[in-house]
C-alpha cells in the first residue's frame, strides 16, 4: 500500500481566510460573552461543547512493533504517557441532554510529550491535545461556509424548539445561505453531512462509542485521521448500554459515573493513513475516507482505571481545562483550511472564557494540576 506523503505545498490557502476567521473569532467572543446569562450557570461556557459529562484520569500506552509508516513523531517512542479524557456534548449549550442530543465528544489531553509545541505562546507545554467526536465527518468544508454554518450550529436549539416549523426553517438556512447563495453554491454536501452526523449518533453509554478526528492531520511523513474505539472486551463487558433521554434530564454523565466506578476500560487509538487525495481529500471534510482503501491500524492503547467522577469537583476540573488540536508537535499538526481555522478560533475561544471567568488559564505539567 503506497501512502501519500504531506508536504507544506499539499495545502492552499482559501481565499478570503483571515477575514473570515476574525469574523468568527469576533462572533463567539461576543456568544461567549452573552453565555454568562443565557445559559443560565453564571459563568461563560465554551462555544462548542460546552456541557461536560466528566474528566477522567487515563493512560496513553504508545505501543511497539507498530509498522514505520504508522511509527512516524510522537508514535516511534513506545512507552506510558499520563492522560485525561474529557467527555462532552458537542454543542455550545447547557441543558438536559434530550435537548442537546447524541453527538457527543471525547477530548484526551497526553502529558510529557517532547517539544516544541505549535502554538507560539506554548511552546514548552509538554503536552498533547485531541478533540475527538463521536462521528467520522463534519458538518462544513469551507471556511467561508463555515461562516453562517457556525451560526445556525448554535441556534439549533431554537430551530429544534418550533418543530417542524423550526426545522425547516434550519433546513432552507443551512442549504441556502440565509437566502444569501446562488443554487449553484447551496450547501447541500454540508447538509447532507450534518444529517449522517446527527443520525448516526446513538444514545448510548459514552464508553461504548467510537470517536473520530473528523479533520486531518500530518503524520510525520504522511497525512492521517484518527479514531478512538473501546476494545471488544471493554465494550462487551458494559452494563449500562442503552439510555434513554426520555427518562431523566442527565443519561449520560450518571451512566459514565457509575460504570467508571465498577470497571476500568481500554480502548483502541488508531491512525488511518491517506492514500489518495481524490478519494480521501483533506480540505472536505464532509468525506468519509474509506476503509477499504486504507485500514485504521492500531499504535497506541488508552485506558482508563476505575475512579470516582461524581462530584461537582469533578466537573469544575473539566471546565477548567483548555484542549486544541493545536497543542502538538510539528510532526502532528492538523492539516487542511478548516483545521487551520480551529488554531486562532480555539485559542482566542480558551483565552476570551478565561478572562471573563477570572480564570487564571495555564497550561497543567500533570494531571494532578487538573484536579487540585
Amino acid at each position: 500500500m503506497v501512502f501519500v506523503r504531506y508536504h507544506a505545498g499539499l495545502e492552499q490557502p482559501e481565499e478570503n481566510f483571515e477575514t473570515n476567521q476574525q469574523i468568527i473569532v469576533d462572533r463567539i467572543k461576543k456568544y461567549e460573552s452573552e453565555s454568562v446569562a443565557a445559559e443560565g450557570a453564571n459563568t461563560a461556557v465554551r462555544f462548542a461543547h460546552a456541557k461536560a459529562y466528566g474528566l477522567l484520569r487515563a493512560t496513553f500506552e504508545i505501543l511497539p512493533g507498530v509498522p514505520s509508516e504508522y511509527a512516524q513523531g510522537v508514535y516511534a517512542r513506545p512507552g506510558p504517557h499520563a492522560a485525561v479524557v474529557r467527555y462532552s456534548n458537542g454543542l455550545a449549550h447547557l441543558g438536559a441532554d434530550d435537548t442537546l442530543g447524541p453527538v457527543v465528544g471525547m477530548a484526551v489531553k497526553l502529558f510529557d510529550i517532547d517539544g516544541p509545541m505549535e502554538l507560539d505562546d506554548e511552546r514548552h507545554s509538554r503536552t498533547m491535545d485531541f478533540n475527538m467526536i463521536n462521528g467520522p465527518i463534519f458538518f462544513c468544508n469551507t471556511v467561508q461556509k463555515y461562516v453562517f454554518l457556525e451560526k445556525i450550529f448554535v441556534d439549533l436549539p431554537k430551530y429544534h424548539a418550533r418543530g417542524k416549523d423550526g426545522r425547516n426553517q434550519m433546513f432552507h438556512d443551512w442549504v441556502t445561505g440565509f437566502g444569501n447563495l446562488a443554487p449553484a453554491d447551496w450547501a447541500w454536501d454540508e447538509l447532507g453531512a450534518f444529517l449522517r452526523l446527527g443520525g448516526g449518533a446513538v444514545w448510548q453509554n459514552l464508553l461504548l462509542s467510537s470517536f473520530w478526528s473528523m479533520g486531518a492531520v500530518r503524520h510525520g511523513d504522511y497525512i492521517a485521521k484518527l479514531r478512538i474505539r473501546p476494545t471488544a472486551e471493554t465494550a462487551a463487558a458494559i452494563k449500562r448500554r442503552m439510555l434513554d433521554p426520555a427518562s431523566a434530564k442527565e443519561v449520560f454523565r450518571p451512566a459514565l459515573v457509575t460504570e467508571i466506578a465498577e470497571r476500568a476500560c481500554e480502548f483502541d487509538f488508531q491512525v488511518q493513513l491517506c492514500t489518495d487525495l481524490t478519494t480521501m481529500p483533506f480540505e472536505d471534510l464532509t468525506v468519509e475516507w474509506p476503509e477499504k482503501a486504507s485500514p485504521f491500524v492500531t499504535v497506541a492503547k488508552l485506558r482508563l482505571p476505575r475512579q470516582d467522577i461524581g462530584d461537582d469537583s469533578n466537573l469544575r476540573a473539566a471546565e477548567g481545562i483548555s484542549l486544541t488540536p493545536w497543542r502538538c508537535p510539528k510532526l502532528h499538526h492538523p492539516v487542511g483550511s478548516l483545521q487551520r481555522l480551529r488554531k486562532e478560533v480555539y485559542r482566542q475561544s480558551s483565552i476570551h472564557r478565561h478572562n471573563v471567568n477570572r480564570v487564571k488559564r495555564q497550561e497543567p505539567r500533570t494531571p494532578d494540576d487538573l484536579f487540585r
